[in-house]
């Protein structure tokens, strides 16, 4: 992969492999506020001191006023003012659930999808995420292990609809607009943390918290419809594609293109130290990313004392900066490798360092900065900014390596992620449950240390040439 494809002109931001990057992170955007719609609903309800608060604002007012008793009266039951008992250990098993689900269908899913097509997989997953988000309040209703049983069967769901993408990447991207197009697709999951986290709270407080539910469960059904109409596995197939950029993409991808159903190598793939080097790096990305996403409402709602509202604006700021890092991101290193100006192994290494040490920084710092409300809003805005650049690095470096098999290791790159987001979801519920300050402490600390290991793992082992076991061998399949 260090000798780079030459093309005949640059990316034509119109075509059709844009557009698709475009839907996919439109996807990637839906099935991510679903996902931290929780995380932002629970703090409504389990704060026992919500349900005494309408309760006295019903009082207000003229008496006598009917329509203004019926609009109370309306905004009461679509506040659903249930308390659930729910303590920060069983958020933390909540949280770390649908990591749960995710996890048992990553390595399934993506090798599956390699061989049926990733376009039904991806979209029935969305689908079903979408209408189990929908039955979450009810779920809530009949008790805590429902919400732990749907949010298990919503990763699952989710696991099929991340891994197929890059099936549908390695046959669709050319080599030196990859980071483009996957970073365009990734900013998805960053601009809907950004986009639920901001109207999450207003939500609950103009609807009630079950409407997050309901508002994104909808939005995820819309996007299905448009996925199952435009989506194709190849451009081979599109019925809408130009015979221009069809072209370009076959032609780009002339000398790795996608392999017929084999065997995967599955022993050669163990004894691949590269490949632990991703897998590595996923694991200490996801820990301190699963934390800020999952936790961040909790931490500003406790540590800078803001209601639901302010709390949710002020968490969504963060990603603000991790989806616009995200897309530039790619276009710088894509820029890098189009001019010859470094190798694609140190533009890997580059933006995975960037990635994964300076969220550690800032994590670092947080705790001695928390008497300050603007230095502690300023560093947990640059924590998901700057760990998304790692989307340049090793996020991809699958393509690099074995770009036939692209879609099974990132199943397993995710499957090492969601563990990671699994020990550091409940983690962080068991830490902070026995002291607030210096369970916060640690938190950050321990994510820190985290990260800096899988960096100093990727930079020793992580390499971005097709690995012998990946190449394509002359035989063929009728």
């Amino acid at each position: 992969m260090d000798e780079k494809p030459t093309t005949r002109k640059g990316p034509d931001f119109c075509s059709l492999r844009y557009g698709l990057a475009l839907i996919m992170h439109f996807s990637n955007f839906t099935m991510i506020t679903q996902r931290v719609s929780l995380s932002i609903a629970i703090i409504a309800m389990v704060n026992s001191t919500q349900q005494h608060g309408l309760s006295n604002a019903s009082t207000e007012g003229p008496l006598a006023n009917n329509l203004s008793n019926l609009s109370r009266s309306i905004k009461e039951f679509k506040t659903r003012d249930s308390v659930y008992q729910w303590s920060p250990e069983i958020q933390g098993v909540i949280f770390s659930s649908i990591n749960y689900g995710i996890i048992l269908t990553l390595i399934p899913s993506g090798y599956l999808a390699g061989i049926f097509g990733a376009k039904h997989m991806l979209g029935t997953g969305l689908l079903i995420s979408s209408l189990l988000t929908l039955f979450t309040p009810w779920a809530a209703d009949f008790g805590v292990i429902l919400v732990i049983v749907i949010r298990t069967v919503q990763g699952m769901a989710q696991g099929m609809a991340w891994t197929g993408q890059f099936t549908i990447w390695a046959k669709w991207a050319p080599p030196l607009e990859r980071s483009k197009l996957t970073t365009i697709a990734g900013s998805g999951v960053a601009f809907g943390s950004f986009i639920i986290l901001c109207v999450g709270g207003l939500i609950s407080q103009a609807l009630g918290w079950p409407f997050i539910f309901y508002i994104f469960g909808s939005t995820g059904c819309v996007c299905c419809l448009l996925w199952f109409t435009v989506i194709y596995d190849d451009p081979m197939h599109h019925p809408c594609i130009s015979v221009r950029e069809k072209e370009h993409i076959v032609s780009s991808l002339a000398q790795q293109s996608s392999s017929p159903r084999r065997s995967v190598p599955i022993k050669a793939m163990v004894r691949c130290l590269p490949l632990w080097a991703i897998f590595t790096g996923f694991f200490s990305h996801f820990w301190l990313c699963t934390i800020i996403i999952t936790y961040l409402p909790t931490y500003i709602s406790t540590v800078l004392h803001v209601n639901i509202s302010n709390s949710g604006v002020l968490s969504s700021l963060p990603f603000i900066a991790a989806s616009s890092c995200t897309i530039l991101g790619g276009q710088l290193a894509d820029f890098l490798l189009s001019r010859n100006l470094l190798r694609l192994i140190t533009v890997r290494k580059l933006f995975s360092s960037l990635g994964l040490l300076l969220p550690s920084l800032c994590a670092v710092a947080l705790p001695f900065v928390a008497s300050s409300y603007m230095a502690t809003i300023i560093l947990l805005i640059l924590i998901p900014g700057t760990s998304n650049l790692c989307d340049s690095g090793f996020i991809i470096n699958t393509l690099d390596v074995a770009p036939r098999y692209a879609s099974f290791l990132m199943g397993i790159s995710r499957g090492f992620g969601l563990l990671a987001g699994i020990v550091s979801s409940t983690a962080t519920g068991f830490l902070i449950s026995q002291d607030s300050e210096s369970g916060w402490r640690n938190v950050f600390f321990l994510s820190a240390a985290v990260n800096v290991f899988g960096l100093v793992f990727y930079l020793m082992f992580g390499q971005a040439e097709i690995q012998d076991w990946a190449k394509e061998r002359t035989l063929t399949r009728f």
